[in-house]
């Protein structure tokens, strides 16, 4: 199971969002999208932004993208 849930991850990644504005982030299908790339940056060798010693690169990535060191970027960044 993923800690923490992908709601919670939605709100992280959303909570830059001005009242009126489109959210960032709509569905699940980013989120996994988004950690799976991010998981594969790690694999090549790129610097993990948090603790990563004994994890594996996803559980990184999900703990990167919940303490707001990466973001999503919408369709128009």
């Amino acid at each position: 199971m993923l800690h923490p849930s992908y709601s919670d991850l939605m709100k992280v990644v959303n909570s830059e969002v001005e009242p009126g504005e489109a959210p960032v982030v709509n569905s699940r299908y980013s989120i996994v999208m988004a950690t799976s790339r991010r998981a594969r940056q790690l694999i090549d060798g790129s610097e993990a932004l948090v603790d990563s010693k004994g994890k594996k690169p996803l559980s990184v990535a999900v703990e990167e993208l919940n303490q707001g060191k990466i973001k999503i970027l919408g369709d128009e960044e």
